[in-house]
């Protein structure tokens, strides 16, 4: 998929279709999650600091992300590449691989009429443009579709492999990071077409049996790594660098809470619980620490994972301030049924308990950590992006808000490009709204 935040944005707000747009954290420690093409052409990219790209592309309009509304997205999209193919590898929410047996041995006109059906089935069924790329091999593939973006298809026939690879920089190749680049550079080799006619005992020398003999493989067009579906992940996590930095151990400890919950969600949406937890911290000089703990018996209770996290996190922090924290929940088993015992966390760590039906009058277990008591959050201030829905005015998105007003642009991928109107930002008649329904046609 091009640009795929970005895109999604402006497929759903068909105001910025043609505009730079930046998706990410706003604040002075944001990162950018997505860039649009209009925006790239004055230097933003993905993962650069949001300060330079918004000093590198003043006028773009920046967005938070919505995930939910990715994932939907993604999913149809998946759907129709499915349907194109028995198995299917998704690499990320916006990229998979697929191998279609209807073009075993097919020619390379076949195989374009085949990648331009499916291009446009995917912008039928999502609205998105998606750039497709055919070889013999994934990472010819992978390669073709990063020559074919924005919105293009390129097929790599088998007589242009060495025309097509070998002027590629070196860092085009799937496994080729900066260290690597770096050792070859030092060689005099920059390019695929290079290292490709180097002595394999040479590259292997240079960087590594294993790393070295796979890559010079991969750089003479040698590729049969099968297309297979991807295991479940091993890991469900969620971390946050905050705008300030973090100076008390109760604002730490509500921040591990956050992120607890955020990769709980996780969890419960694979179907798994978590034997591990491991609690990740950053100071504001960049010292990273973390801490784990495991134990014989999975969990998907919410409150005994976050103690876990919580008591962890006293050894985790450093001194100075907190710049970053984050929670994972590793050692995944296949969520179990209700059962006799229940692990649950205490201070000396953790504690097989009786389970069983809730019972307002029973005493507390011993050790046992105390449920915490979420009270509704007060209603947050309009942002930036926020999705709001007015029953007179249908669906739209926040573009500013301040001194008690806030400026909404009415309109979804259905309207078309949509009125701004300015409302009081205490007017009963504006909720928020889902995302996906600015997408919905």
């Amino acid at each position: 998929m091009d640009a795929f935040y970005a895109s999604v944005e402006q497929l759903t707000r068909p105001t910025l279709a043609d505009r730079p747009v930046l998706v990410g954290g706003a604040g002075p420690r944001g990162v950018v999650a997505g860039a649009s093409y209009q925006a790239r052409v004055f230097g933003a990219r993905s993962a650069m600091p949001m300060s330079q790209a918004r000093r590198a592309c003043p006028h773009a309009t920046v967005l938070p992300p919505r995930f939910p509304l990715y994932k939907a997205v993604s999913a149809v999209v998946m759907e129709v590449l499915g349907e194109a193919a028995p198995v299917l590898e998704p690499v990320s929410l916006d990229e998979a691989f697929l191998e279609p047996p209807s073009l075993a041995g097919a020619t390379a006109a076949e195989v374009t009429a085949f990648g331009a059906a499916l291009r446009a089935e995917v912008r039928a069924r999502s609205g998105l443009p998606a750039s497709v790329g055919a070889g013999s091999g994934k990472q010819l593939a992978k390669i073709a579709s990063e020559l074919a973006k924005p919105d293009g298809l390129r097929v790599v026939a088998p007589d242009d492999e060495r025309s097509v690879l070998d002027p590629l920089p070196v860092r085009a190749l799937w496994g080729v990071g900066p260290v690597s680049e770096a050792a070859l550079r030092r060689l005099g080799v920059t390019t695929i077409g290079q290292l490709a006619a180097m002595d394999g005992r040479e590259v292997a020398g240079v960087l590594g049996s294993a790393v070295g003999t796979e890559l010079h493989r991969l750089a003479r067009g040698i590729d049969d790594r099968p297309v297979a579906p991807r295991g479940a992940a091993k890991q469900v996590s969620a971390e946050t660098t905050f705008d300030t930095d973090l100076t008390t151990m109760s604002d730490v400890h509500a921040a591990v809470a956050r992120m607890a919950e955020a990769a709980h969600r996780r969890l419960l949406a694979s179907g798994r619980a978590a034997r591990t937890v491991t609690v990740k911290a950053r100071t504001a000089d960049f010292a990273t620490s973390s801490r784990s703990e495991t134990t014989a018996v999975a969990s998907t209770d919410l409150g005994t994972l976050t103690a876990v996290a919580q008591r962890l996190a006293r050894t985790a922090v450093g001194e100075g301030g907190i710049r970053l924290i984050g929670v994972s929940l590793s050692g995944l088993d296949e969520s179990p049924p209700p059962a006799l015992f229940e692990a649950v966390a205490s201070a000396d760590g953790w504690t097989a308990v009786a389970a069983g039906p809730a019972d307002p009058a029973a005493e507390p277990v011993p050790g046992a950590p105390e449920t915490p008591h979420r009270a509704p959050a007060p209603e947050a201030p309009w942002r930036a992006g926020d999705d709001v829905a007015h029953p007179a005015h249908g669906h739209g998105w926040v573009q500013g808000a301040g001194h008690g007003r806030v400026t909404v642009r009415f309109e979804t991928r259905a309207t078309g490009p949509g009125p701004a109107r300015t409302l009081a930002a205490d007017d009963p008649d504006l909720t928020r709204a889902d995302p996906l329904e600015s997408w919905r046609l």
